[in-house]
């Protein structure tokens, strides 16, 4: 493969579930790569996003479990199924709408915008704009962007991990029960 997930820091702490959709988005991509090289180049798809979709669903598990080990949602927003992380973290959220906001509290938390930042552009580039459908915007990536997007959610993962102390926290290293 050619990202070693299994060498993060954060590898651990993610659940099994979570692990394995971050190794199917590797796997998708090498197997494409592949076939790209034997076909000269010429995409298969016009639209690489699929192979994005199980890393951004990890990245979505990733950061609900964060956003409740950090106490800035509760169980029942961890559980449920109203919860919203793009409004969340959008920091263009207008301040009365912003009472659950978690890039307020990250920004607080991880002592400034450069973590809550990262988390926002990786949400939005690399979960909402591919993979939602409007009729005057066709969104598609190319092999080398789907690429590129799994990385910046790895990268996005690495950061917050490291930036705001999650592994040093033994208390937050426990699986969600």
């Amino acid at each position: 493969m050619w990202i070693d997930l299994s060498k993060r820091a954060w590898w651990n702490y993610v659940e099994e579930d979570l692990q394995e959709l971050l190794k199917e988005a590797v796997l998708l991509a090498d197997i494409f790569g592949q076939r790209q090289k034997r076909l000269d180049s010429k995409p298969e798809f016009d639209d690489y996003a699929f192979i994005v979709f199980p890393a951004a669903k990890a990245y979505e598990g990733f950061l609900k479990k964060v956003f409740l080990n950090l106490n800035f949602i509760a169980k029942d927003d961890y559980y449920g199924k109203r919860f919203r992380i793009g409004k969340a973290l959008n920091p263009s959220l207008e301040k009365k709408y912003r009472k659950e906001s978690v890039y307020d509290k990250l920004v607080d938390y991880c002592k400034g915008e450069d973590v809550a930042s990262t988390l926002w552009n990786t949400w939005k580039e690399s979960r909402n704009l591919i993979f939602h459908w409007f009729p005057d915007e066709k969104r598609v990536i190319t092999f080398e962007e789907a690429k590129e997007r799994i990385v910046m959610i790895i990268g996005a993962i690495d950061k917050v991990f490291a930036a705001c102390d999650i592994g040093v926290k033994k208390s937050l290293l426990t699986k969600v029960e």
